[in-house]
């Protein structure tokens, strides 16, 4: 039978191979570096018999190993968390969080509708377009201290009906 290969059976060698990584590596990434080492043992096929199956096998380990080191060096894998809910706390968007939001944005439309014309464009260029004091002043043609003025006035406007 020409152009099939014979796969060599290596789980007599898995429990050594997992102790020699354990030895050398993170334990939770144990089964993932064992697997790389199978892995790359299925794919080099089996054109060329080897001699010694175990060293072999230890010598790809080896090579798994190094190339774990290089890859988790260039992608700083040290300085990465884990993803858990005490860092990383899931903020839960329930439908009455979503109803809250939507009248807290109405609200807020609303008020900006109620204030002064030049307060509001004051207001809005600062807070939604970023501009700064100066930019503001110079479009509007006023003073940056009537842009700060016009800005306070904004804020204690929205304070009084306890928007943001």
């Amino acid at each position: 039978m020409q152009g099939r290969q014979q796969v060599t059976d290596l789980s007599a060698h898995v429990p050594a191979l997992r102790r020699y990584i354990a030895k050398r590596a993170n334990p939770v990434d144990v089964d993932d570096l064992v697997q790389d080492v199978l892995v790359r043992m299925h794919v080099r096929g089996q054109a060329d018999p080897i001699a010694n199956v175990e060293g072999y096998l230890f010598q790809v380990a080896a090579s798994v190993l190094t190339d774990r080191v290089r890859r988790d060096t260039v992608r700083h894998r040290g300085a990465h968390h884990e993803l858990t809910e005490a860092l990383h706390p899931v903020d839960d968007l329930t439908p009455e969080r979503v109803l809250r939001g939507r009248e807290d944005v109405d609200r807020l439309a609303n008020a900006l509708e109620e204030m002064p014309e030049l307060t509001r464009d004051v207001f809005v260029l600062h807070r939604f377009e970023e501009m700064s004091y100066d930019a503001i002043g110079r479009h509007l043609g006023i003073s940056t201290s009537a842009v700060g003025r016009n800005i306070m006035k904004a804020i204690r406007f929205l304070a009084a009906r306890d928007l943001p």
